[in-house]
């Protein structure tokens, strides 16, 4: 497993989680309707989710060497920005359609989170 990349990957979707939540708190608070800044801060509190969990596989991997986790990192990063993305541009933009690509990214973080438990499961 690529620890440094998903420890880094981790770190960086944190950075801007806390990033994003602030501007969403102090920038986005009078400039869009309430219900798109709950859509938002859904997007924020994925990422933050999942910057956690990719710290977690990369201190995981580092500890059971025989366990494999590249697919789980690279399913999580590309449902993070997939999932949040995707929320952060519908509400920037107000086009709802993006609405449509979030589920994929959805899609994405289950199966990384199921993948995470056959293989914890196999141990």
């Amino acid at each position: 497993m690529n620890l440094k990349l998903f420890a880094s990957m981790g770190a960086l979707l944190g950075f801007l989680a806390v990033a994003f939540g602030a501007f969403g708190a102090h920038g986005l608070k009078t400039k869009v309707a309430p219900e798109m800044l709950i859509i938002f801060e859904t997007g924020v509190r994925y990422q933050m989710y999942h910057a956690l969990a990719l710290l977690f596989i990369a201190c995981l991997a580092l500890n059971v060497t025989a366990l494999s986790l590249n697919p789980v990192g690279w399913l999580w990063t590309a449902g993070t920005l997939i999932f949040s993305g995707s929320l952060y541009i519908l509400v920037l933009t107000g086009v709802k359609t993006w609405g449509a690509v979030t589920p994929v990214g959805g899609l994405f973080l289950l199966i990384g989170w199921g993948l995470l438990f056959i293989k914890l499961i196999k141990l």
